[in-house]
């Protein structure tokens, strides 16, 4: 990865050559977007907007020459430049000024509310609007045989009830791991290590604590999904990411071996959502209660 990273700093060619590459093959291989986007905080976080902004628009004009010849169209990369370069260059600029990752995901997941509520003013029925938007792919798995027609309407009626939630989470969440490789590479070239004591010093503001406690409550009022779900989903993930730099800080206090957290990586993808959720309620915890603090008070146990 670090080669990627120097690669990228050599020069707002080289970087826009490696943004606009991946964001393509984005296109067809999503993950892949995480390193365009992250190639776009690393030139932003280092250079700053004006640098930011400049390789975003050369490598929106090459991704935009590319679609055209292999969709025939230049509007995929409309999608490019919206979905994985704006917002995280919007947020590359305010890392680089607050000097404050919890900041930058504060702004995040205060977008991702707003995604959230712009969503639900302009949509007369959100659950309408997804199931015909899930229509062409329930009938592909009927078509292929994955589910008969009835189970597979009677399942992507239930996933269009949740679908605002997961859409602006999933959105949310690329945004801030595109962040956090860009944060990472910039570390990993000119202060290694710095990420790590970066992200176990997470710490969210009381407001989102109070935010959580009051949507967890309402959730028991509702009905089922609604926009109060949807909104306890898009803002879990800065609650889990509190969380992870819990678990983070305690394995450097321990001297754990890092073994430990590459098993919580599995268990996280294994016992989805489950594991999420508890690692999120750990985060949401420790905003009152500051397990951290409370670790360094104490001395570490015999053995």
């Amino acid at each position: 990865m670090k080669f990627l990273a120097a690669l990228i700093m050599r020069g707002p060619v080289q970087a826009a050559l490696v943004t606009g590459a991946t964001g393509l093959f984005a296109l067809l291989f999503p993950l892949i977007g995480l390193f365009s986007s992250a190639s776009m905080a690393l030139v932003t976080l280092r250079g700053g907007a004006k640098a930011g902004a400049l390789v975003g628009a050369m490598a929106a004009a090459g991704c935009a020459l590319a679609c055209v010849f292999v969709f025939g169209s230049p509007w995929p990369a409309l999608v490019v430049v919206t979905v994985l370069w704006l917002p995280v260059w919007a947020l590359g600029i305010a890392l680089r000024f607050s000097r404050s990752l919890a900041f930058a995901i504060q702004m995040a997941g205060l977008a991702g509310v707003m995604l959230v509520l712009l969503f639900y003013a302009l949509t007369a029925n959100p659950v309408e609007y997804w199931v015909n938007f899930l229509e062409p792919l329930s009938q592909a798995v009927v078509k292929d045989g994955l589910f008969d027609a009835a189970n597979a309407q009677a399942l992507f009626a239930q996933l269009a009830r949740w679908m605002t939630g997961i859409f602006a989470a999933g959105l949310l969440l690329q945004v801030l791991l595109g962040l956090f490789i860009g944060r990472w590479w910039q570390a990993a070239l000119y202060n290694p290590g710095g990420f790590g004591a970066e992200f176990r010093t997470l710490r969210l503001h009381p407001a989102f604590g109070a935010v959580g406690v009051v949507l967890v409550a309402l959730i028991g009022f509702t009905r089922g999904p609604g926009l109060v779900a949807d909104l306890l989903i898009v803002l879990s993930p800065l609650w889990l990411l509190q969380g992870l730099a819990v678990i983070h800080t305690l394995q450097a206090a321990y001297g754990l071996h890092r073994g430990w957290l590459v098993g919580l990586y599995v268990l996280l993808v294994v016992f989805m959502p489950h594991a999420e959720i508890l690692v999120a309620c750990l985060g949401l915890v420790d905003i009152w209660a500051d397990l951290r603090a409370r670790r360094g008070r104490r001395p570490p146990s015999p053995g």
